[in-house]
């Protein structure tokens, strides 16, 4: 036991970490929010269709007319310090340094700043040999997920050989994060009472669910279809977002007809993986839920997502069908159970590695 712990700080002390988030604008204004969207929806993992129509639609589409909605989003819920999510991505980076005090870390953005080349140069500056890449996405999808870990990878060979990388896998069912998880939403279960919860997760195309699909044909074809985890979607992201709401209302006691999970943030006419918030949010008031308590749990941060696009949004759209309070619990961000649990995903990132 001790040889193993000394060798792992060993290694650890040689090894470096980079967080990713998805990304952000660098203000609140057109300019920027149409560089960040032009970055973003460029990534064919994202915006995954023929790379001609993905340039009409993006060029004469999406940023002409999503640029201006979405800056006046962003403005909503830009704080003195910048964008949300990179201020607790610095926030999570900070106590991270303290928790793991031999190991340099350092935050990047898939799209935007702070950019992956510059937080690889600065850990390779500060002498690591290793890196443990952190994609701060819970659930597996090629698109938030595969393409970090693709992107970070490609920036890394000017500073690393390609075994010098490791990876933190999905965390969606790992103890600690399900613990910060249901950590941050036991307070406000109790304090609220709410009538219902409901636990909204980023949407996906079904086309994307589907190509994780090793059977080719099972996905999505029932509708109990990610009821279970199973060798057949393992990898499949609605499946790993069921599997962590299940999870959570267990360690939170909340009876079956009190929660449900449905899928936020929809983009263009495709058909998307469903049920989806909105849909969701005006059943519930139909129903005479007056009070829901609204949890993000493939979000790590807070974001655009999460403060506009439900704090706001979808809280204004419940009032607007008949409820009366949508409360939105924040993310884990920097809570001290988040650290903690971070902290202990890189480590076993740095033995599972070294063994």
């Amino acid at each position: 036991m001790a040889r193993g712990l000394h060798l792992l700080m060993a290694v650890a002390s040689r090894t470096g970490v980079l967080l990713i988030h998805l990304g952000t604008p660098a203000a609140p204004a057109r300019a920027a929010v149409r560089s960040y969207l032009a970055e973003f929806l460029s990534d064919p993992k994202v915006l995954d269709i023929h790379p001609l129509a993905r340039f009409l639609l993006l060029r004469l589409v999406i940023l002409p007319f999503r640029t201006p909605r979405s800056a006046a989003a962003y403005a909503r819920i830009w704080t003195p310090q910048g964008s949300p999510l990179l201020v607790h991505g610095l926030a999570l980076r900070d106590r991270l340094r303290e928790k793991l005090a031999d190991m340099p870390v350092e935050l990047a953005m898939r799209y935007g700043a702070p950019h992956l080349e510059h937080g690889l140069a600065a850990l390779a500056a500060a002498g690591c040999e290793r890196v443990v890449v952190f994609p701060l996405y819970p659930q597996h999808a090629e698109s938030s997920f595969g393409s970090a870990v693709a992107a970070a990878r490609r920036h890394a060979r000017a500073f690393f050989d390609d075994e010098a990388v490791c990876l933190v896998p999905p965390f969606f069912a790992d103890e600690g994060f399900l613990g910060a998880c249901a950590a941050a939403v036991r307070p406000a279960l109790e304090r609220f009472l709410p009538d219902h919860v409901l636990f909204s997760c980023h949407g996906l195309p079904e086309r994307q669910v589907r190509a994780a699909d090793p059977t080719r044909g099972r996905c999505l074809a029932a509708p109990d279809c990610c009821a279970a985890l199973r060798a057949e979607n393992s990898r499949c992201y609605r499946a790993q977002c069921f599997a962590t709401t299940r999870a959570l209302a267990e360690r939170l006691g909340l009876a079956p007809a009190s929660h449900s999970t449905s899928f936020q943030s929809r983009l263009g006419r495709a058909r998307w993986i469903g049920p989806s918030t909105n849909e969701a949010l005006a059943a519930l008031a139909a129903r005479g839920r007056k009070k829901v308590l609204v949890f993000c749990p493939s979000f790590t941060a807070d974001c655009l997502e999460t403060l506009e696009e439900i704090g706001l949004c979808a809280a204004e759209r419940f009032r607007a069908r008949g409820g009366e309070t949508l409360e939105l619990v924040p993310a884990l961000n920097a809570r001290p159970e988040w650290v903690e649990a971070a902290a202990n995903l890189v480590l076993r990132a740095c033995a599972h590695d070294s063994g």
